[in-house]
C-alpha cells in the first residue's frame, strides 16, 4: 500500500483491498470522499463551525469537494431537525456555495428559507390546533377520565388535560397527517434544492 493508504479508515481500506487495483482517478475519489466524512463528521458533532468548514474545505482547494459536502450536508437535513441545527447546517452549506466559482446561491437559500418556513408553519398549525382542543378538553370533563382494566375490576383514572388531548384519537391522526403532509413538501423541496446544486 501507498503512504495515501494509511491515511483512509480501516473501513476504507478494506474496501480497497476487495476492489483490487483502482485507477488513479478512482483512488483520489476514494480520499477525497474520505476527506469529506471526517470534516462533516468534525461539523455534525459540533466541533467546528460553518466558517471552520469553510476555511479547511478552502484550504483542500479542490472544487470536486464541494457539491459532494453540500450534497451530504443536505443529506442530513430531516423535517423534524430542531431549528437551530436546520440554521447551523444552512450557514454551512451556504459557506460551501461561496468557494465555487460558478455559484447559485440566492436559489439555494431561496430553497432553504422555505425549508425554515415550512417548519414554521407547520409548528405553528400544531400549536393552533392542539390549543382548539384544548379548550375543548377543558370545558368537558368526561374527556379527562380514563377506564383502565386491572384484573377484573375497573378503575377510572383522572387525566390532566395535556394527557388527555395526546390519547384522543382525533389529536393523533391530525398529528399523524400533517407530519406526512410537512414531511413530503420537505423532501420535495430538498430534491429540488440538491438539482440546483452545481
Amino acid at each position: 500500500m501507498g503512504n495515501w493508504e494509511n491515511d483512509l479508515s480501516p473501513i476504507a481500506r478494506e474496501r480497497l483491498a476487495k476492489l483490487g487495483e483502482l485507477t488513479q482517478e478512482e483512488k483520489e475519489r476514494m480520499i477525497d470522499s474520505e476527506k469529506v466524512n471526517s470534516l462533516l463528521s468534525e461539523f455534525h458533532q459540533g466541533q467546528i463551525n460553518p466558517e471552520s468548514l469553510w476555511k479547511r474545505l478552502k484550504e483542500e482547494g479542490k472544487p470536486s469537494l464541494l457539491r459532494e459536502a453540500q450534497v451530504r450536508l443536505l443529506d442530513s437535513l430531516s423535517f423534524g431537525i430542531p431549528p437551530a441545527e436546520l440554521q447551523r447546517k444552512r450557514e454551512g452549506t451556504l459557506a460551501i456555495e461561496t468557494l465555487k466559482e460558478e455559484q447559485n446561491t440566492s436559489v439555494i437559500e431561496l430553497n432553504l428559507n422555505r425549508m425554515e418556513e415550512l417548519q414554521k408553519r407547520y409548528r405553528a398549525e400544531i400549536e393552533q390546533a392542539y390549543d382548539g382542543i384544548r379548550a375543548e378538553v377543558e370545558r368537558n370533563p368526561r374527556l379527562r377520565v380514563k377506564q383502565v382494566q386491572q384484573g377484573q375490576n375497573t378503575m377510572v383514572v383522572q387525566l390532566t388535560v395535556d394527557e388527555a388531548i395526546k390519547q384522543l384519537p382525533q389529536w393523533r391522526e391530525f398529528l399523524s397527517n400533517q407530519e406526512k403532509r410537512y414531511s413530503q413538501e420537505f423532501t420535495s423541496i430538498m430534491e429540488n434544492l440538491k438539482r440546483e446544486l452545481r
